[in-house]
């Protein structure tokens, strides 16, 4: 029997953190999972057992340095080892550049690109330390293109990739991978959570829709088969293509995809 893969995910008490360790689970791996909201931490982790998994929940903020360093040591203390990471902590925000405030551009700073450089960071002091392991960025399509009224968070989504790219390169022919994840608008609580932290009601935006479970399936095929992209929704990379080849053209075309603030 093959031994069972020991996987950390962020930001895993709800969306496409949830539905990953859930999706992981049911093939028998070993899943610590933090957040901040250990309630429903509790709650997926009793999910991940029913499932076939062994779980282990950690309350914690991937913006803080210890609490990051204390999460992947406690995930190889409990199983010996850890073979993923999965970065996936993070929220949104809407608003024109010049309508975020900046403590609203820090906090998103904080949480989506810190978080998961310091999450990646604690993982590969094991990863070297094994010779093996794999770091998985869920970024956006808006990392890779930005739209109207989402630049914020645009921002941090570029930052991540950024960063990963980089890693990429410097482990690259050794047995450490990255790869980064490209969502589409999924059906999770980030559009609720957005529009609360925005502080009105924010429009749905048009274009593609995708489930969490599609995301998850997406991430579990990447662990499998280590790539350094992946596009859960296959026809949002022609957005990426477009872009290179026609910016002005694809500046009108997402216009329809932005997510304006109701007044």
């Amino acid at each position: 029997m093959a031994t069972k893969r020991v996987i950390a995910i962020t930001g895993a008490s709800s969306g496409i953190g949830r539905a990953t360790a859930l999706r992981l689970a049911r093939d028998g791996a070993a899943v610590a999972i933090c957040a901040r909201r250990a309630d429903r931490l509790g709650r997926v982790a009793a999910e991940i057992a029913a499932a076939g998994g062994e779980p282990l929940a950690i309350a914690a903020d991937v913006t803080r340095e210890a609490d990051m360093e204390q999460f992947v040591a406690g995930a190889v203390d409990r199983f010996g080892r850890l073979d993923v990471i999965v970065c996936n902590a993070g929220f949104g925000v809407a608003g024109a550049i010049d309508e975020i405030a900046p403590a609203q551009m820090q906090e998103l700073l904080d949480v989506n690109y810190t978080g998961t450089y310091l999450a990646a960071r604690a993982a590969l002091r094991v990863f070297r330390r094994q010779g093996h392991g794999h770091v998985i960025v869920v970024s956006s399509i808006v990392g890779k293109r930005g739209v109207p009224y989402m630049g914020a968070y645009a921002a941090t989504k570029f930052a991540q990739v950024g960063l990963a790219e980089c890693l990429r390169a410097e482990v690259a022919g050794s047995r450490i991978f990255v790869s980064v994840v490209y969502p589409v608008s999924t059906d999770t609580e980030f559009f609720d959570v957005m529009t609360r932290r925005t502080g009105v009601e924010v429009a749905r935006a048009f274009g593609p829709r995708q489930d969490v479970d599609t995301v998850a399936n997406a991430i579990a095929r990447a662990i499998e088969h280590p790539t350094p992209e992946v596009y859960p929704h296959f026809n949002s990379r022609f957005l990426v293509v477009l872009n290179a080849i026609a910016p002005g053209v694809t500046d009108r075309l997402v216009k329809r995809f932005g997510r304006r603030p109701i007044r």
